[in-house]
This record gives C-alpha cells, structure tokens and sequence, in this order.
C-alpha cells in the first residue's frame, strides 16, 4: 500500500468515526427517532454490512462460506467457523446503546471527547492494574488529562448533562473492554462482523423493553443506518484494512484526531459552539493523552 494511500485510508476512518457521533446527536436532536431503536438499527445494519463485506472477500479468495472451509487449502476459517463472543458482544452492545441515550443531551463534541477519555482511562488502567508502570514524563500525561476532565465537568453554565456524561463514560469503560478483549485476534473484521451479529439479541430486548417510547421516522432511520453501516460497519473495515501499515504510535495517536473532528463537525454541520471550557479540556485531555502514549511507546 502506497504512503498516499495508507494517510488517505486512515483519514477516512477517522472522518467515519467522528461521524458516529455527528450521526447520533443529529438524529437524535432533530428527528423522532428514539435512543433504543437508533441503537437497534446502528448495530444490525453494522452486521449486516460487515457480514457482506467478509463474505464478499471470502468467496474472492476462494473461501467456501457454506461449508466452512478454503477451497484451495481445506482449512477451517472465515466468519462461520469463529466461536461466538458473548462478552465482547455484550461490551459492543453497552457501548452502542450507551452511546446512543447519552447523545440525548450531550453535544457532538463533548460525548466525542468523553469517550474518547474514557477508552484510554480504562486501556491504561487496566495496563496499569496488570503491573505495567508509568514513568515522570508519563504520570505528568495523566495528571494533566484527569485536569481537563475535571474541567469539563465542573458544574457551571457550560457543563454537560451529569447523566449524559455518566452514560457517554460508561460507553467509552465497554469500547475499553472491547477493545482490550479483540487485542491479538488474527481476523479483526471477521471477528466485528460476529460481535455485531452477536449484539444483535442484546438490542432486541433492549427495543423490546424501550418498545412504549418506540418512535421513529425516515430521516432518523436514515441517520442509524448510515451510522450503522458507513461510519461503523465501513470505518471499522478502513481502519483494520490500514492499521498493519501504521506504527504503534501512529496508530495509537491518529485516534485523537477523532474527538477534534466531531468538534469541527458538530460546529459546522449541527451549529454547535465550542465553548472556552470544551477548548480548555480537549487541550488538556488530547495533550496528556498523547504524552502518555508517545512516552510508552518510545519506552517500549
């Protein structure tokens, strides 16, 4: 893969996961759809997309979906031979509806940030918790990253909902887990597009539950599916199909360009201001992350 190639590739990954947020807020802002049935749609368009996308490649390498095996080499392989994973289709699941009822009240900028805060926090935790350590330079990254987080949420005028905040956090702590959980594994769309049919029973009962606020119409259903299949399903395929051409800092740092895109976005697509105490935050937070991972990274 050409070096043209790989930046433009990793570009659009990055525009499609901003454009998760850009998509949930809008919807859920300007159209009748509710919380459950957006998450519903995101996640089975999502695996219905991938689900294509990996048999499409399976049956131009010659891989025999039918029955489970390659053709040429007669080896077990492709999406009908992965085991199911109900834990990391559970964190999926909390992650997307999470998401979803916190962009209720939640700008496109501030979720976007939140998240993105709350995924490293539990990745490095959770590094943390397994004996990794953290050197001055690295300590001083996430002093300066839990600052602007508290900045953020400091009550005041320009606060964000409590609750928005809680549920945005708690969808950033199940991307953590997912992601933590898909470390390692050898085929990373093969195993989303089993994630994602796999949350599917979970949003079900979810909608199910949810089913006495049900409330749709064609512009929010629009917006789930494109979230579902575009910015999810198409943005995850991007950035897998990328991801073996970038450095691990590269990698790791690219992402914080996500929450800045939504904020850009939220601005000049859904009006949004970008207050003096989101700037104050996302400088701090984005800064000490990015401190964090350049420093482990290069002592690595």
């Amino acid at each position: 893969m050409t070096t043209w190639k790989i930046l433009s590739v990793t570009a659009l990954a990055m525009m499609a996961f901003a454009a998760n947020s850009l998509l949930n807020r809008e919807a859920l802002l300007n159209t009748a759809i509710d919380p459950a049935s957006f998450t519903f749609i995101r996640l089975v368009s999502g695996a219905a997309i991938l689900w294509l996308i990996v048999n499409a490649r399976h049956r131009k390498t010659g891989f025999n979906s039918s029955h489970g095996t390659d053709r040429h080499h007669g080896k077990q392989g492709g999406p009908a031979s992965l085991a199911a994973n109900w834990t990391s289709a559970l964190a999926l699941f909390v992650y997307a509806a999470a998401f979803s009822f916190a962009y209720v009240s939640l700008t496109a900028a501030t979720g976007a940030l939140l998240l993105f805060a709350a995924v490293q926090a539990t990745m490095l935790g959770t590094g943390l918790w397994r004996g990794e350590r953290l050197n001055t330079a690295q300590s001083a990254g996430l002093l300066l990253a839990l600052a602007g987080l508290v900045v953020l949420l400091l009550p005041g005028v320009s606060a964000p909902s409590f609750w928005g905040a809680v549920l945005m956090i708690a969808a950033g702590i199940a991307w953590g887990v997912y992601s933590l959980r898909g470390k390692g594994v050898t085929q990373p769309i093969e195993a989303t597009a089993k994630n994602f049919l796999c949350a599917v029973p979970f949003t079900v009962l979810l909608s199910v539950m949810m089913w006495s606020r049900q409330s749709l119409d064609w512009a929010g259903v629009g917006y789930a599916l494109a979230s579902g299949a575009l910015a999810s399903g198409v943005g995850y395929v991007l950035w897998y199909s990328v991801l073996p051409f970038l450095p691990a800092t590269a990698a790791a740092s690219v992402q914080l360009s996500v929450p800045v895109i939504a904020a850009l976005g939220g601005v000049v697509l859904l009006d949004e201001t970008l207050t003096v105490r989101l700037a104050l935050a996302s400088v701090a937070i984005l800064g000490g992350i990015a401190l964090v991972l350049r420093r482990d990274r290069k002592s690595g």
